[in-house]
């Protein structure tokens, strides 16, 4: 694949059918993204076990090898050697195509003592400035320079330090966690984020030779080393894929399995299937969901850091009410501008109102009573991000007719084989 892969293409889904079947997830872009840029705080070589292809992925490769490093797959396997990393400059044309492009910063900075970075990019939900990841630097002794297009970083008098984030930032937390495992210095972090994948990143980083405990809580406590050895590591599955299928099952009133998860990640997205009346069954690293005739709304979804509603199964969640018996209330707390799918699903005759950071959703079996699930109406539609197009998939498994989903470059940043996924359920996706 390469990184414009999609671009230009289409899927063609022939909605109305139930899905029903068992699909295994896959490792989840967002830990393996942080954990590309952790290698580098060694200089050797370790291996990402079942790695997909993501274009992240393939975009994080490119940054290691611009660097001086070597990243080849070897089978599923991603293969990185790190030994002759040199150069402290991420590419502008890197950094305008993934925005998680800054994790590296953190690793560049305890490797080379500096690192330079354009202004990031990636998917385009509204502001995401990076000052929490410099003001996190600074406290650690980093110096910092913004000339115009570019951010200059040096590592010159590195320090013990504590540090609270007035915010919980998921890429600030990692960044702080790099820059301090491969230094030779102690950070108490507090109020960092929370998600899984923070927990994966630890993980990783305590088997290279860091010693860190806490994440996962609300405090951090890194003791670094410039002493990295190599690694082996598997990343845990992906969340948001696991999301993405069972919000299939749901909209379509199927009976969807979803394995090789890890249940208690996907805790907040559970209970707001069950209020839609969905049955969940919760058997070691799967999760079944059987889906009712008619879908109930849900009063109130506001997304938040984890272990809260993820913002990036939002625009999936709304997908599966816009068919649902009544009124629901989404509140995007994380992002100003993440519900371009919902003009895209008004053209399929959804009714959503937007207001701000408020949606109104009124499910289509609104007034119909005892009624089956609403229906969506197949037509064209266009992917903008990519848990956006994910969830314009999802809506289309619903429609009567044909839907035409383009944006597929977006898709592929994090998601691999879900047409094929979704096919093995009972889909028709060509």
């Amino acid at each position: 694949m390469n990184l414009n892969a999609g671009k230009g293409q289409k899927l063609l889904i022939n909605g109305g059918r139930r899905l029903e079947g068992r699909v295994k997830i896959h490792s989840a872009k967002n830990a393996i993204l942080p954990i590309l840029a952790a290698t580098l705080l060694t200089s050797s070589t370790s291996v990402i076990e079942d790695c997909p292809r993501f274009s992240d992925v393939l975009s994080s490769v490119d940054i290691i090898k611009s660097l001086g490093g070597s990243a080849e797959f070897d089978g599923d396997n991603l293969v990185i050697n790190t030994e002759n990393v040199d150069n402290f400059r991420i590419p502008h044309n890197k950094t305008r195509e993934m925005r998680s492009s800054v994790i590296f910063l953190g690793s560049l900075l305890a490797r080379c003592g500096q690192a330079r970075l354009g202004l990031p990019g990636g998917c385009e939900i509204g502001s995401r400035p990076i000052d929490l990841h410099l003001k996190a630097f600074k406290q650690m002794g980093v110096e910092i320079a913004d000339r115009h297009d570019e951010i200059v970083c040096r590592a010159t008098n590195l320090k013990n330090s504590d540090i609270h984030l007035n915010f919980p930032s998921v890429g600030a937390t990692e960044n702080v966690m790099l820059l301090a495992a491969g230094s030779n210095i102690k950070v108490r972090l507090t109020n960092p984020a929370k998600e899984p994948e923070i927990v994966d990143l630890q993980a990783f980083l305590n088997k290279a030779g860091a010693h860190i405990e806490g994440a996962g809580t609300n405090e951090i406590l890194i003791q670094g080393t410039k002493r990295m050895r190599a690694v082996e590591h598997r990343s845990i599955p992906d969340r948001i894929v696991a999301a993405t299928y069972l919000c299939a099952g749901a909209i379509t009133g199927g009976d969807v399995t979803v394995s090789d998860v890890i249940p208690s990640d996907l805790q907040a997205i559970l209970e707001v299937l069950r209020e839609t009346g969905c049955e969940i069954d919760v058997r070691g690293d799967s999760v079944r969901l059987s889906a009712p005739r008619r879908l109930n709304s849900v009063d109130y979804i506001c997304t938040m850091p984890h272990p809260g509603f993820p913002t990036d199964a939002q625009a999936l969640m709304m997908s599966v009410l816009s068919v649902a018996h009544g009124a629901s209330i989404f509140a995007e707390n994380m992002f100003d501008n993440r519900y371009k799918h919902a003009e895209e699903l008004t053209h399929m005759g959804a009714d959503i109102t937007l207001d701000g950071r408020l949606a109104v959703v009124r499910g289509l079996c609104s007034g119909v009573d005892g009624g089956g699930l609403g229906r969506l109406s197949g037509t064209r539609l266009e992917g903008r991000d990519l848990r956006g197009t994910a969830a314009l998939i999802v809506a289309a498994l619903n429609a009567q007719g044909v839907s035409e989903v383009y944006g597929l470059e977006h898709l592929y940043r994090g998601y691999i084989g879900l047409a094929e996924g979704l096919n093995s359920l009972g889909a028709d996706i060509c």
